[in-house]
């Protein structure tokens, strides 16, 4: 299981190898980990790494999958970034900017191609359909523009933050 969390400003990828009793071994950012972490009270984890012994407190934060992780010396900031929220910070990110390229967030499937090059189309209008983690997403374009390019095909496999069409 792969989860991709952003701590403070910073995003890493963490993947759960292997879990056995308190024992869990995980990859962080390509370096594997042998962990033995226990939760010793309700929201406080003792976890011992390379014979070395850290606690820290998770406290919840303004939303189901944010956090505030204290440790003796510091506190972080974490958010477990999911299909639902990298979608809404993409589309936040995209807001007020002059789009020259679809593309879609996260890795997927193209569906359906609603547009050929060369046709006029009008703010709002759905241009392409991407099925990513059992969704649907539909992208449409922001402003009327003219599709200049359309780089893939249905049935496509599909990187995230690839261009799928260029507008004009």
């Amino acid at each position: 299981m792969s989860y991709e969390i952003r701590i403070n400003d910073r995003n890493s990828t963490i993947e759960l190898l292997s879990r056995s009793g308190n024992q869990i071994q995980v990859v962080i950012d390509n370096k594997t980990y042998e962990l033995d972490i226990v939760e010793v009270e309700r929201g406080v984890y003792s976890i011992l790494l390379d014979n070395r012994s850290f606690n820290v407190e998770l406290v919840e934060g303004k939303s189901a999958r944010s956090y505030i992780v204290n440790t003796l010396y510091e506190t972080f900031d974490v958010e477990i970034i999911d299909a639902e929220s990298k979608y809404q910070t993409n589309r936040r990110k995209d807001e007020g900017t002059d789009q020259k390229a679809i593309s879609s967030p996260m890795p997927g499937k193209v569906v359906r191609i609603l547009v050929n090059e060369g046709d006029h189309v009008v703010a709002g209008q759905t241009v392409v359909i991407v099925s990513a983690m059992k969704m649907e997403s539909e992208y449409k374009v922001k402003q009327d523009r003219v599709i200049k390019k359309v780089l893939v095909k249905e049935g496509d496999t599909i990187n995230g933050d690839q261009p799928l069409i260029i507008i004009e």
